[in-house]
């Protein structure tokens, strides 16, 4: 048993290491040239335009089941005017970055690092290597890149769609006041709230993108590991999302 904990403890610290380095290499290879323009274009589209129906699908029952209970809730003590407010506020700090952030990384990050991880089994980015061109400049900044971009965009999609949900059911469905519901997010919700959950987007699509490029850059064994990092790559970058959530909610609140 013993042994095994030390193996465990040897594997977790290797690869946390050959992250840094990982991490450390594409840094520096960020503001070098060249620029693949069409490599960041293509992995906005990819990342960004195809990964928007998922999230505003999620968004719109995220903000509707919120107002539902957040109704039933409040209802106990006669604050229905509350619903919208507080809906608002949740989806705008926190629901919205959050699963924003992990429809990206189930729908996107999982594509990333399997694309890479294929390419690195079938020895592609040794040929990449071969003929000049630098693997990182390539096929990681551009994917980390557009991923940070178009994640406060995806985020605000969520955001809106999340709201334009809670507000039908808040009016419609539970026959909250609609002037009411408005004046209480205009009262209660600052900009600072929506600052705040787009910074974190910026974050959160950081950690998904460096992740998945890892797993799929590190990626060995043909195709069942390249199903390995897949995997792997969706986990961690889940729950480094929500550790990050806690981290930057304690900073800024």
């Amino acid at each position: 048993m013993v042994e095994n904990i030390g193996r465990m403890t040897l594997s977790f610290l290797e690869e946390l290491g050959a992250f840094f380095i990982f991490l450390f290499q594409a840094v520096s290879h960020l503001a070098r040239p060249p620029v693949f323009v069409k490599q960041y274009f293509k992995q906005m589209e990819f990342i960004g335009i195809r990964s928007t129906p998922v999230v505003m699908l999620t968004g719109v029952f995220t903000g509707m089941v919120s107002a539902l209970q957040t109704y039933h809730g409040f209802s106990l003590f006669g604050a229905e005017s509350l619903v919208g407010s507080t809906t608002a506020l949740g989806l705008l700090r926190e629901l919205g970055p959050v699963l924003a952030a992990l429809m990206v990384t189930a729908r996107a990050g999982s594509a990333m690092t399997a694309e890479i991880g294929i390419m690195q089994v079938t020895q592609q980015v040794d040929a990449l290597v071969v003929m000049g061109v630098n693997p990182f400049k390539y096929l990681i900044i551009p994917r980390v890149v557009a991923t940070i971009v178009m994640m406060p965009m995806l985020t605000l999609a969520f955001d809106a769609i999340g709201m334009v949900g809670s507000y039908i059911v808040g009016t419609i469905v539970l026959d909250i006041d609609r002037g009411v519901f408005m004046a209480r997010i205009v009262e209660y919700v600052a900009y600072d709230d929506l600052f705040s959950g787009l910074i974190k987007s910026c974050f959160f699509g950081g950690i998904l993108a460096v992740v998945c490029c890892f797993k799929g850059y590190s990626t060995s064994g043909g195709a069942e590991g390249v199903g390995k990092s897949a995997t792997q790559s969706v986990v961690i970058s889940s729950v480094s999302i929500l550790i990050a959530d806690y981290i930057l909610t304690a900073i800024m609140f």
